[in-house]
């Protein structure tokens, strides 16, 4: 395979990487104008994130599994089409039911396509050192996207509309199409089975459990549907974990959970997600409800958090060089609970600079010392033929946080006392309480880190003394 050939396969790599990164940021900072069109309330508000994030985590492990045993090109262009389709569907929505219909079928379609990309960037780019450089760029771009995807949906939203934000999406995916079976070579196809109950089943529980919480923020929790949902949600989770106890080959091999450091890595990812992420659901709509911000303008002040967690990726190798993982860990999720604790101040009274600029800026400081390790730990001790699940499984842990937590904490919204007719200020303060609550996910995960991961730091610490001592 030539350079160039090389290089053209890691930009369409890397421009799909680009679609996910940027479908996940692009509408945060049109949320409410996406409200006001489909008239919707803020706890429904939330489907537009969780539809996608949903099936995004549910079917990722079925989709790397699709991958090995169809092809990898096969799924990756498959991906590629289906997300196209459904962003020109979300953009065209006439109502918010389609709009959620394609945002669902915009996670599956990332489901399909990024698992495959980065086995084609593995294929494509076999030796070390040109390897760790095409995964070099993918990270950076998967960083920086984000970033981007916050201010190329505030300015499209305010100079055309948030449908626009979908239709990006579309001449990238037609391009990709159009090259990808001239660069890339089909991979090997394996035998083996898809195990499409377990991801089912998955996804069935998140959902239901998701739509509970939601609901109990609309009607109260004793409505019927809202303990109907949690209990559905509850029995799906568990008919998961009977399946892949006995499927012959698993989405999810139960024996990862065997490891107490990758146990503790995942739960404590989750609920570090649970806390982190529906902070930019909320910040976005205080900025423009509250402070009356633009949506571009939005996007721009949210950025010195993105900056700030972008900047650590080069200091992350010295830190954790000197440190060790789990002590740089521990270290952000303090950082990361005394940024959010001060955010969760604001009030109506508040102005951007400095009540929300200086929380954002320690907020991301602890942000960006917490994923590395995370996901460094959450592989640790993995076996090869359980590398690919092991993987699968940090960013499952990473979407279901996202999603559970955005759900919990709408709910959290709702129940804070408001009058009939919503001002600034109880609009803000019931934000306010709601981000305390994400300061509480955080310290849970901080307190797993403690009781889970620095056990078992120091258990291996000691093994390798003893280990040299005999030697």
């Amino acid at each position: 395979m030539t350079e160039q050939s090389k290089r053209i396969i890691l930009a369409m790599i890397v421009a799909c990487q680009l679609m996910m990164v940027l479908d996940a940021s692009v509408l945060v900072t049109a949320i409410p104008e996406i409200g006001r069109t489909l008239h919707l309330s803020t706890a429904a508000l939330t489907w537009v994130q969780n539809a996608y994030i949903l099936t995004f985590g549910g079917f990722l492990l079925l989709g790397a599994r699709a991958g090995d045993v169809l092809g990898r090109r096969r799924t990756f262009s498959a991906g590629i089409a289906l997300f196209s389709l459904a962003s020109m569907l979300a953009g065209l929505a006439p109502s918010a039911s389609f709009l959620l219909a394609g945002r669902a079928l915009q996670g599956l379609a990332a489901a399909m396509a990024t698992p495959s990309a980065l086995a084609l960037l593995s294929v494509s780019f076999s030796e070390p050192r040109e390897r760790s450089k095409a995964i070099a760029v993918y990270s950076a771009v998967s960083g920086a996207g984000g970033s981007v995807g916050l201010i190329i949906g505030g300015l499209l939203t305010d100079v055309i509309s948030w449908r626009a934000g979908m239709f990006l999406n579309v001449p990238i995916g037609v391009a990709l199409l159009l090259i990808v079976p001239r660069y890339m070579k089909e991979t090997e196809m394996k035998a083996g089975r898809l195990d499409i109950m377990g991801a089912m089943t998955s996804v069935i529980g998140m959902t239901a459990l998701a739509f509970g919480f939601v609901q109990a923020a609309s009607v109260g929790w004793d409505a019927p549907e809202v303990w109907g949902s949690l209990v559905l949600g509850g029995v799906s989770l568990a008919a998961f974990v009977w399946i892949e106890a006995r499927a012959i080959e698993p989405i999810t091999p139960l024996r990862l959970f065997a490891n107490r450091t990758r146990s503790g890595a995942y739960l404590g990812r989750l609920l570090l997600l649970c806390g982190n992420y529906p902070i930019f659901f909320f910040v976005p709509q205080f900025l423009q409800n509250v402070l009356h911000f633009s949506s571009l303008e939005a996007g721009l002040s949210i950025m010195p958090f993105t900056a700030v967690q972008f900047g650590f990726m080069y200091v992350m190798p010295s830190l954790v060089a000197r440190f060790g993982n789990t002590r740089v860990l521990i270290a952000g999720l303090v950082i990361a609970i005394a940024g959010t604790s001060w955010l969760s101040r604001i009030s109506a009274d508040s102005s951007y600079f400095p009540h929300l600029l200086f929380p954002l800026i320690v907020m991301g400081c602890g942000a960006g010392m917490i994923f590395q390790p995370f996901t460094t730990l959450g592989l640790s001790g993995v076996e090869a033929k359980d590398a690919g699940a092991a993987s699968g499984l940090v960013n499952v842990a990473h979407q279901t946080g996202a999603s559970l937590g955005l759900a919990v904490l709408i709910a959290v919204f709702e129940a804070v006392d408001r009058p009939a007719v919503p001002s600034g200020s109880s609009f803000a303060h019931a934000i306010s309480v709601s981000i305390a609550c994400s300061a509480v996910f955080l310290t849970a995960s901080l307190l797993t880190v403690l009781f889970m991961l620095l056990p078992a730091g120091r258990k291996r610490r000691t093994a390798a003394v003893e280990t040299r001592k005999a030697s």
